[in-house]
């Protein structure tokens, strides 16, 4: 007991800890960003001005994240989140040929972007009209044939809208309204003309495509015509494509039975039908972007089985459709892509086992690269292809794979993989080491042995460790170089076990399903991925509940039977989960019921509640926030100036409920005891902005919540309040405690002394956490996700302590206990900020584990992005700082044997001698 207050008080003593130490920065931290899947349709290699020889890889991601991605090693030029929300409707990307401003539209914004930094050019409020469609013209303009690079964008609302928008400056050059009350569908454009296709539903449920031709320059309707589709189109989904910039856009449908394929090209009335053949699940139509291209495109079918591709060619002189050659069938899943070189086409088809590419002349292969690397099915991909003469000299691919990786592949080389299916974690827990509980296991068998039997097991335990000896010692000399400095880290895939604790596995939920093992200690390196759970089409894994086990597995619960599923957390694999294996080690549970938190024993489920809690007047449960399940405390005390002791008021079963009102804009927060439901603590707040995030994190005594003010106070700004539960106000009393031998919660129910503290902040918490140590010797920091700002704060538990006098300086005993003047507002200091230099996106959550080492915590937060560091909020005291000669160190002791080997023989002399001498 004496040993832990002294340690504490220590620690507590040390000056104000930085986020790391410099020397660690960009060295103890990894950082991985993240775009999302990218999408098929927003997808391109473009170059990012006139004079650029090289193309970067544009994309906006499935997650609303605009990048660009450099093609030689997948390395992230730039990016921009769009739609933070991530609740999108619709979403588009164009690049005109030639241009260097990228044009998106997202719901209802429409923007520019510099194609070469990201920087946005301009924007347009769409309103509550969100973006239907978006292309960008290609028509001649002046003269000397230089391409306008506009935008026309087609929105949705009660009167469907095409505007024509500056590429360069944003300036709405034409509006055109439809007044039809068909339903708008999308836009296309030619050489000479803009098309606005609508549907129009029939009176027996049929859909017949209208077509209006508008004048590119003046936005006047010149023409209105419609195809006799209805008997085919009975849904949006019948309709395949419909073409973009192009000598001769087109609109491809199927019919009901998806047993024919028909082709219009836009501008007449002809529509040409071809047999597609039966069991074809997926149909997608190829076609290149540029009016300059051939008026050639591709047609993808494929079965579960197989896939193949079928070229067209399109007359544009009389718009009628042939087609030219087929592609044979492969089987498994395939891509196919077109890239366009001067007025050439070329489709490059992407398979399990190879890539090849080939005009859209002919079916002759230009180029045949065999796959290397390529360890997943294809999903989409687009082509960047070299053409020296009638030569394919390169061809790279940027694939999007069924694993949720992004990979690119050069002459059928992988060159580089991003792994995507990591933006969008939406859980993630620490998995215990598992040679550590192997051991535990093998000592928990001696104990229940006798002693011959258990000395028996103990010595063949000790030979199979022998097995291990050669491995060791000739891992000794690169252990011994690395320690000196002179060695290199070598990234590995597998399970490394340290004997400080970095290297911890934290086992990743993704929304998509998957569950992803990493290496913290490794720089966030990716040990195992599987498909967990299978997911119906727009179906999300959302926050799945994780559970670590110590037998070195990790349980996850399965959303669609409620059942739970093992996994092995060394190596990913799965096994049948008993429902007892999830059984949780603490004795209460609540769950939400009616409004209301309803409390009961863990054990008993299914017995009678044993309290329920619900919120006054209109106010509705927000959160609830528990203690972490490892939260240990190395003193039940906080030692004060002259020696006496606050005792903290702790209980494991302590849990922070968060209650609001969106009308009266108030928030209320309790503390309450999860065993008996009484409120231990509360506080209530008024003009609180309900529409802002509000965070809260429990640990040890202490609690925190952060919130926004409403904009009708007079104090505008976001509030952080920390409070701190002990067992009486006055120093060396514990209350009741002090008076009972033997105390139960339940039948002697008793109110703690709560000191509370509230501190202006620069901007709103997302999400709060604390770090861990494992012996909670440790100083705590409060780990804030700054969502404006793309960062992770450590905010040291001294800066916010609510016992920081107020109206006066500390005096000498306050000053021992680490205390310093109240001050209302708290500036962030740039050395809490654990990301340094890097954004951090979509960051959601904050999770630690402790390390091995006391000082030292692990920090891991998800999202869209990944972080992961290590922390020391009372300094690496236990573990010699990098900044330590070892190699003087070990010089010095070798100099002192080397003399002392010299010496000795001297003083021995010396002294047989000084006795002869006396003698």
């Amino acid at each position: 007991m004496r040993v832990h207050l002294v340690l504490t008080a220590a620690a507590s003593l040390l000056k104000t800890a930085c986020a790391v130490f410099a020397d660690d920065a960009y060295h103890v931290d990894y950082h991985l960003a993240l775009l999302g899947a990218p999408q098929e349709h927003t997808t391109f290699f473009h170059q990012p001005s006139l004079g650029s020889k090289a193309s970067l890889l544009y994309t906006l991601s499935e997650k609303g994240v605009l990048g660009a991605v450099h093609p030689k090693d997948g390395s992230l030029v730039w990016r921009q989140q769009i739609a933070k929300n991530g609740n999108r409707t619709s979403s588009h990307l164009r690049a005109g040929a030639g241009q260097d401003i990228l044009v998106s539209a997202v719901d209802g914004e429409l923007a520019g972007w510099s194609a070469l930094d990201g920087r946005q050019a301009w924007a347009i409020d769409l309103g509550k009209e969100p973006a239907l469609d978006l292309e960008v013209l290609e028509v001649p303009e002046g003269k000397e044939g230089a391409r306008s690079g506009d935008a026309i964008v087609l929105t949705d609302g009660q009167r469907p809208t095409l505007r024509r928008v500056d590429g360069k400056t944003g300036q709405v050059k034409w509006e055109f309204r439809d007044e039809s009350g068909d339903t708008p569908y999308q836009v296309s454009a030619s050489a000479t003309e803009v098309y606005f296709i609508s549907l129009h539903t029939t009176m027996l449920g049929g859909l017949k495509i209208r077509i209006v031709s508008i004048d590119p320059t003046n936005g006047r309707k010149t023409d209105q015509y419609s195809l006799n589709s209805e008997g085919d189109i009975s849904s949006v989904a019948d309709i395949l494509s419909v073409g973009a910039n192009s000598a001769s856009p087109i609109i491809a449908w199927t019919d009901k039975s998806r047993s024919a394929l028909k082709v219009n090209v836009i501008g007449s009335k002809n529509v040409a039908s071809f047999d597609v053949g039966s069991g074809v699940e997926k149909i997608v139509l190829h076609a290149p972007y540029h009016i300059e291209a051939r008026p050639h495109f591709l047609v993808h079918y494929e079965t579960a089985k197989q896939h193949w591709a079928e070229v067209y060619h399109v007359d544009l002189k009389s718009s009628n459709v042939k087609k030219a050659y087929s592609l044979p069938k492969l089987a498994g899943q395939g891509a196919f892509s077109t890239s366009v070189s001067d007025a050439n086409v070329y489709f490059t088809r992407v398979s399990e086992a190879e890539i090849s590419v080939v005009a859209s002349t002919s079916h002759g292969k230009l180029a045949r690269r065999p796959t290397k690397g390529f360890a997943a099915s294809p999903v989409h991909s687009v082509t960047e292809v070299s053409v020296k003469g009638d030569v394919v000299s390169a061809v790279r691919s940027a694939v999007y794979t069924s694993s949720g990786k992004w990979v690119l592949v050069r002459d059928g080389t992988l060159s580089w993989q991003r792994p995507e299916y990591l933006a969008g974690v939406t859980s993630a827990v620490w998995a215990y080491p598992q040679i550590e509980e192997a051991l535990l296991q093998e000592l928990e068998v001696e104990s229940h042995r006798n002693v011959i039997a258990a000395y028996v097991h103990r010595v063949t335990r000790h030979l199979q460790d022998l097995e291990k000896l050669p491995g060791y010692l000739s891992s000794l000399p690169s252990k011994l170089t690395h320690s000196l400095g002179a060695g290199k880290t070598v990234e590995t895939t597998a399970v490394v076990h340290d004997t400080f604790g970095y290297h911890k596995t934290v086992v990743c939920a993704t929304e998509t399903g998957r569950l992803v093992a990493l290496d913290a200690g490794n720089s966030g390196q990716v040990i195992w991925n599987v498909q967990a759970v299978t997911l119906q089409p727009g179906q999300h894994w959302n926050s799945p509940q994780l559970v670590s086990k110590p037998d070195g597995t990790v349980l996850a619960l399965n959303p669609s039977d409620n059942t739970w599923i093992g996994f092995n957390a060394t190596s990913g694999a799965k096994f049948a989960a008993t429902p007892n294996t999830a059984e949780t080690e603490t004795g209460f549970s609540y769950a939400f019921a009616d409004g209301a938190l309803v409390g009961s024993s863990a054990k008993q489920a299914s017995a009678a509640p044993l309290w329920t809690f619900k919120p006054i007047g209109d106010e509705h449960i927000l959160s609830v926030t528990s203690r972490p399940a490892d939260d240990p405390v190395a003193s039940i005390g906080k030692v004060l100036g002259d020696r006496r002791v606050l005792y903290k008021y702790l209980n494991p079963n302590l849990i922070l409920v968060t209650s609001i009102s969106e009308t009266l804009k108030t928030a209320t927060f309790h503390v309450l005891d999860a065993v008996t439901g009484s409120i231990l603590a509360s506080s209530s707040h008024t003009d609180v902005d309900t529409s802002l995030p509000i965070s809260s994190t429990l640990s040890e005594n202490w609690f925190a919540y952060s919130f926004a003010t409403s904009s009708t106070t007079t104090t505008k700004g976001h509030q952080l309040v920390i409070g701190e539960l002990y067992e009486s106000a006055l120093p060396n009393d514990r209350g009741v405690f002090g008076t009972q031998h033997n105390y139960s919660a339940v039948q002697q129910p008793q109110t703690p002394h709560v000191v509370m503290q509230t501190y202006n902040i620069p901007e709103p918490i997302s999400h709060m956490a604390v770090t861990q140590t494992r012996q909670g010797i440790t100083s705590r920091q409060l780990l804030a996700v700054l969502a404006e700002s793309g960062s992770v704060v450590g905010i040291p538990r001294q800066v916010i302590d609510p016992r920081r006098p107020v109206g006066r300086d500390a005096t000498t005993q306050e000053q021992m206990e680490g205390l310093m003047r109240y001050a209302p507002t708290i500036d962030f200091d740039p050395k809490w900020y654990l990301n340094h230099a890097r954004e951090l996106l979509g960051i959601e959550r904050v999770t630690t584990s402790p390390a091995v080492l006391e000082s030292t915590s692990l920090v891991f937060a998800y999202g869209l992005d990944v972080f992961g560091t290590r922390v020391a909020p009372s300094f690496a005291f236990d573990v010699l700082g990098k900044d330590f000669n070892k190699g003087q160190m070990l010089a010095t002791v070798l100099a002192l044997a080397v003399g002392t080997g010299i010496v000795a023989p001297l003083v021995r002399r010396k002294m047989v001698n000084a006795r002869w001498q006396f003698a």
